[in-house]
């Protein structure tokens, strides 16, 4: 497993283009929780066997991504830079079980995103140090929603980085317009 990307050669232009990478991601996220939350009330989730809590845990990841949207959008405009716009998304999840089970997968992906973006920001100890606060929370986020769907919550020994290409490749059919 290689751990490290050659960093000399970033898929970025600059540290905007980092910030918007992370942005657009969040926007995908907060807009999959904002659905899902209009979507799946508590019935739901005591109908498949949960506590109505897991929803409540639903909505606070929902919230933390919104609120992750706003912080980086607050970031790239104090830069001078333009900050992508959300974009409209098909999740493709019809029950409450596929909703769970995507949004594991989706956690998990930003996880392996923020990991193989962060080494981009090593010029700029403040803007690393936000992208690192923001992966500990969607680690956690993952975490919880792998137990939730009777995985192991801390998969590796590692969280393996991912190349926007790669992410792309996972995300970009979920963007539809």
């Amino acid at each position: 497993m290689n751990l490290f990307q050659d960093a000399t050669v970033s898929p970025f232009a600059n540290e905007v283009e980092v910030l918007n990478y992370a942005l657009t991601l969040e926007h995908l996220e907060a807009t999959f929780y904002r659905e899902a939350i209009a979507t799946f009330g508590a019935d739901a989730y005591v109908a498949l066997g949960f506590q109505a809590s897991v929803l409540d845990k639903i909505v606070a990841i929902g919230q933390h991504e919104a609120d992750h949207v706003a912080v980086l959008t607050e970031v790239i405009t104090s830069l001078g830079g333009e900050p992508a716009v959300e974009a409209v998304y098909d999740f493709g999840y019809t029950t409450l079980e596929e909703f769970l089970a995507t949004a594991a997968a989706v956690e998990n992906l930003g996880v392996a995103a923020y990991t193989g973006a962060a080494q981009y920001l090593i010029e700029n100890d403040a803007l690393l140090t936000a992208a690192l606060t923001i992966h500990g929370v969607e680690a956690r986020h993952a975490s919880y929603l792998n137990l939730v769907n009777n995985t192991i919550p801390f998969p590796d020994v590692v969280d393996a980085p991912m190349t926007p290409d790669e992410v792309l490749a996972v995300a970009g059919p979920f963007i539809v317009g």
